[in-house]
Formats: C-alpha cells, structure tokens, sequence
C-alpha cells in the first residue's frame, strides 16, 4: 500500500471531523483489527484526546483485555459498558411475541444494541461514531444491519480486510493485533468459518477479478445481502418532487 494513500486517508478524517463542527470521535473498540486500525487513524487525524473508544461486551467478551490493551497502546479514554442487562430485556420483549427466538434474532440484537449506545455517547459528548466496517464485509453483506454498518463516517469502507492488516502494520499498530484472526465475537466462530470462504480468497476477487473455488459462495452472499447495501424502494419513474415546475 501507498504510504500516500494513508495520509490522505488521515486527512480526510480530520477535514471530515473539523467540518462537521463535532469535538471528536467515539468507536466500538471490539479487540478486532477493524476497530484497531480505525481508532489508529483517527488519532493520528484528530489526537488521541479527541478520541474515545467504548468496549461493550454482552455477558462475557472473550477479547476484553485485546480490546483495553488497544485503547491504552493506543493513549485513548474508554469505558467498558456491559449491555447484557439490555440483551437479556429486548429477548424477553421479543418472547412476548414470537415463542421461538431465532438465531439471527439473538445474534443482531447486541451490536443493534452497542450502535444505540455509540451514539448516546457521541451525542453527549458532541464527537462523531466512527463505522469500523471494511470493503470485504460490504461486498458480502457481513455485517448487521442498523448494527456495525452504522456510522458517521467510514475510514476502511473502500479497503478490503487483506489492505486493512497492511494499513495497520504500515501504522505501527501491534503485529499481534492486527494479524489476530478475525471473528464476529457472537457466535464463537471465525470470520471464515461463518462465511465458509477465506477473506484472501474474497479479496483476490474483488480487487483482481480472480475466481477461485468459492467464487459461487461468495456471489451468492453477495445478492442475496443485497438489501443491506441498498434500501430498495418501488420506482415507477415518479418525477422529482424537486424537479416540478412552479
């Protein structure tokens, strides 16, 4: 990667940060990369005192202490606020309605959960919620909707996850850290286990066109999560209500 392209990345998110007329950034630090990589960006954009990181795991976090570590290597405030409290209220709502609780349903309330509270932050302090969201996870719909893919503004959204690790390295972030493997931090699965191709072989593909083995499985991903990149409306070319004459 260009070290050209990462300072014009840093800038971006300080001219970003500046015209919003916000004081600062909030992000979920979840002892990922992604989140890693992101809080490094905007604290060499906007300085570690303009930068705070939430940890909120739901019950018990296996990458707690990853997640602190980040912050504190990193020289910025945060708070771990448990929301399992908040879980265990929205599953016993959502008994009242629906006897079985499905799995998509117990595994997208939490981070559902963590961007509600983002933004309680952010909006108290007056700072922005940085989304942590890469290329990879966009392409294939690897995210919650109105959960992780949330965000004021997006740093690593047009790099993929195999571009993000060397952004981090290029930073100087913990080698560790950077090249953990990646997982949801939900389920107790890898990343790839859930997606049942590896990110290598998904990035291959969306920056060079290659098409292995699993070429298949991640088209499929990819349109059958089309409705989390896009929100789809009925169009049946109904002029512009801007473009009506007076």
């Amino acid at each position: 990667m260009d070290k050209n392209i990462i300072e014009n990345l840093i800038k971006w998110i300080k001219d970003y940060v500046e015209n919003s007329g916000c004081k600062g950034v909030v992000i979920g630090m979840s002892g990922g990369k992604d989140s890693y990589v992101t809080a490094g960006l905007c604290v060499k954009a906007v300085g570690k005192d303009n930068v705070y990181g939430l940890i909120m795991p739901n019950g018990e976090m296996k990458d707690c202490h990853i997640a602190e570590e980040s912050c504190e290597l990193l020289g910025i405030k945060y708070s771990i606020i448990n929301i399992n409290n908040i879980y265990n209220h929205y599953i016993e709502a959502v008994k009242k309605v629906c006897t079985n609780i499905s799995t998509v349903t117990s595994v997208n309330i939490p981070p559902r959960v963590r961007m509600t509270m983002l933004y309680a932050v952010a909006g108290s302090k007056g700072y922005l919620v940085a989304n942590t969201s890469n290329l990879s996870e966009k392409e294939v719909g690897y995210t919650t909707k109105w959960g992780d893919n949330v965000g004021d503004f997006a740093p690593l959204i047009n790099f993929t996850k195999s571009e993000v690790v060397e952004m981090g390295l290029m930073l100087g972030l913990k080698k560790e850290f950077v090249e953990k493997l990646p997982d949801d931090g939900l389920s107790g699965k890898s990343d790839e286990e859930k997606l049942g191709f590896s990110y290598s072989s998904l990035d291959r593909f969306i920056r060079d066109g290659v098409k292995d083995d699993n070429f298949e499985k991640i088209k499929k991903m990819h349109d059958i999560n089309m409705h989390k990149r896009n929100l789809q409306g009925f169009n049946n070319n109904f002029k512009n209500y801007f473009d009506r004459e007076n």
